[in-house]
């Protein structure tokens, strides 16, 4: 009999090894003598006790890597987060050197003569020093980077932690980061061998796999045994419509409501049932949170009250024991049966929330609208329904969203549309979001046709260039599309509303559909789906130009072994929502099923069954999750 390694064998094996190399990268670097590995300069200590301030947005990512207590043995006396004040930049990292260089120069005039060291993460740019330079205390600190390239926060979940990358990138066109994304590849690739073969779709995917290439060149090459079959890259603006869906998961749905950051969440008195907030980490090690984080949820609190009926029966077991049974029983079962009281407690508490907040907000309402926008039905209705949604002032965040989903799905807008849902939005929250529909027009979230460019027109247009012959240059037509959403077109040829006359069922779902309801099958998950059974773009052609292109597809000189060809990781440059991961994870779970039958030989499996079996969920690398309009910064405020 053969059999696979679990796909939960994999992802424990995953995080210990990212974990293992994040703790590295704060320590001290790879000895030369490891070929393949990424080397660093050795970290100058400052001996004696020091004051550590840190920005906000590293606090929960070092907390993760270096808590308070081994802060503590490295001599840090006091913590501080940096407050800004009225400091203005555009740049976090300007703006943070600025408001340093102010520390350094008051205590200069104060007489005070301290040693100060700046450490930049994950890298240090050359417009920060240019600033200590002109502030004149570019001799007075020592600078170093902390590269970290891999935070794990689940056995199959990296992030990168920069929120910033998709404004930096998408809006602002500054590719400071693409240099990151290679190198977070490299890294990737240097602690798990080389990979068998590189699918990529988007402009920022293809630099990020040429910079990881030319770093790679620069390095020693080893032959070190492959553990990851394959990489998939994907642009965020690849796929716009996902993240402006309402998430309807049970994990999606707690990030929406407490705000999941770097892994954990803070549940209010409301939840914590107590005069305190509590902070709870959120990962694979809490069973309760593992088992529901991927449902619907509505199958939510059926589980819960399973769960509870259950755990009741495991504390009964106590009645009529002998001494010697209770105390196994106290020493082995008690404490775990405690835990998971806790556990189920707090799901429970928090399920009750959510249901509360949205059912204050109409939340079927506002689902049965989003439906209507993706299958391109009763649109009027739609309109109506966002324009009472903007004047009510339900939540400014859920009627951009609402604007732009609508804007996505018919390609533009009206122009008298557009001024009157504009001019709307302006008088419920205030005209400073003028910049807001600007950042949204520059992004193709929000924007108008022009005169003549209907929806069908539109979609003639994009037919003409990819049957066209010579499409295989970009034409001036061509990249006149550059902004424009082509989302009916790859709905009808990737089937991403599906039809059917039955209702859908939510308690044993058939496809990655059920993250939505049934109503959507997210674009980069399909994608990622349909790239994997076709071993790449062949094809997907006329898919690929509705999506502006940049796709490839190249294979390593190394072939993977089967159990590695099981792995593979995701990388959403830009973000993704937690309704994508789980419907990745669905996707692995249904791909793997299709070849768990037992075998009576110990023959290898064939490159059918191999590529059927891939284990989707081997790892998400992202920049950041939850990459809605807020995480985005592309508002106003």
């Amino acid at each position: 009999m053969s059999s696979l390694p679990s796909a939960s064998h994999h992802r424990s094996a995953f995080r210990r090894k990212v974990e293992a190399q994040s703790r590295k990268e704060c320590q001290v670097p790879w000895p030369r003598s490891l070929p393949g590995r990424r080397l660093s300069p050795r970290k100058p200590q400052l001996p004696g006790k020091k004051d550590l301030f840190i920005e906000a947005d590293l606090m929960s990512p070092l907390d993760r890597i270096a808590n308070v207590s081994i802060l503590k043995q490295h001599d840090v006396d006091k913590l501080y987060k940096v407050e800004y004040k009225s400091i203005i930049s555009t740049s976090d990292q300007i703006r943070t050197v600025t408001w340093i260089c102010g520390v350094v120069n008051a205590d200069k005039a104060a007489g005070k003569f301290r040693r100060y060291k700046i450490i930049f993460a994950p890298q240090k740019f050359y417009a920060c020093e240019t600033v200590l330079e002109e502030k004149g205390v570019f001799g007075n600190v020592s600078m170093d980077e902390w590269a970290f390239h891999l935070l794990p926060l689940d056995d199959d979940i990296i992030s990168l932690e920069l929120p910033e990358f998709f404004r930096d990138n998408y809006l602002a066109g500054d590719l400071r980061w693409v240099r990151t994304a290679g190198s977070a590849l490299h890294l990737l690739q240097s602690i798990y061998g080389p990979f068998s073969k590189v699918y990529g779709i988007g402009r920022c995917s293809k630099m990020a796999y040429e910079s990881w290439k030319e770093q790679a060149k620069e390095e020693e090459q080893n032959n070190q045994n492959s553990e990851i079959g394959n990489v998939f890259l994907l642009d965020r603006d690849v796929d716009l419509v996902t993240p402006m869906c309402s998430q309807v998961v049970y994990e999606g749905l707690v990030d929406d409501i407490f705000r999941i950051k770097c892994g954990c969440v803070e549940f209010g008195p409301d939840v914590s049932s107590s005069d305190n907030s509590i902070k709870v980490m959120l990962n694979s090690q809490d069973k309760v949170f593992n088992e529901i984080r991927n449902e619907h949820f509505s199958n939510v609190f059926s589980f819960l009250s399973q769960k509870a009926r259950n755990l009741q029966v495991a504390y009964d077991k106590r009645r009529g024991m002998d001494i010697k049974q209770m105390k196994t029983f106290v020493s082995e079962e008690l404490k775990g049966l405690k835990q998971e009281h806790r556990l189920l407690s707090l799901h429970i508490s928090a399920s009750e929330s959510i249901m509360k907040k949205k059912t204050k907000q109409d939340f079927q309402e506002l689902l049965k609208t989003e439906h209507s926008l993706l299958e391109g039905f009763e649109i009027r209705e739609c309109i109506s329904f966002i324009e009472v949604h903007i004047n009510r002032q339900v939540s400014m965040t859920e009627s951009l969203r609402l604007l732009c989903l609508l804007s996505l799905t018919e390609n533009g807008l009206l122009p008298k549309e557009y001024r009157s849902l504009k001019t709307q939005f302006l008088q419920s929250y205030g005209v400073e979001h003028l910049l807001t529909f600007a950042n949204l027009k520059q992004l193709g979230l929000f924007v108008e046709q022009q005169q003549g460019e209907t929806l069908a027109v539109m979609e003639n247009k994009v037919g003409k260039l990819v049957n066209d012959k010579t499409a295989g240059k970009l034409t001036d037509a061509f990249s006149s599309l550059a902004r424009k959403n082509n989302f009916r077109a790859l709905s009808r040829k990737l089937n991403l509303v599906p039809k059917s006359n039955d209702e859908y069922d939510l308690h044993l779902p058939k496809d990655m559909a059920y993250v939505f309801s049934g109503a959507y099958i997210p674009l980069s998950c399909k994608l990622i789906e349909q790239v994997l059974e076709r071993d790449g773009w062949a094809g997907l052609e006329e898919v690929a130009k509705l999506l502006n292109g940049n796709e490839f597809a190249v294979s390593g000189k190394n072939r993977a072994n089967n159990e590695a060809q099981r792995v593979i990781v995701v990388m959403f440059l830009g973000g993704c929502t937690f309704s994508e991961i789980s419907a990745l994870r669905f996707l692995g779970k249904e791909r793997v099923s299709l070849v768990d039958a037992p075998s009576d030989t110990e023959a290898p499996f064939e490159e059918e069954k191999i590529s059927q079996s891939s284990e989707v969920t081997g790892a998400i690398l992202a920049y950041h999750i939850r990459p809605y309009l807020d995480d985005m910064r592309i508002t106003s405020n």
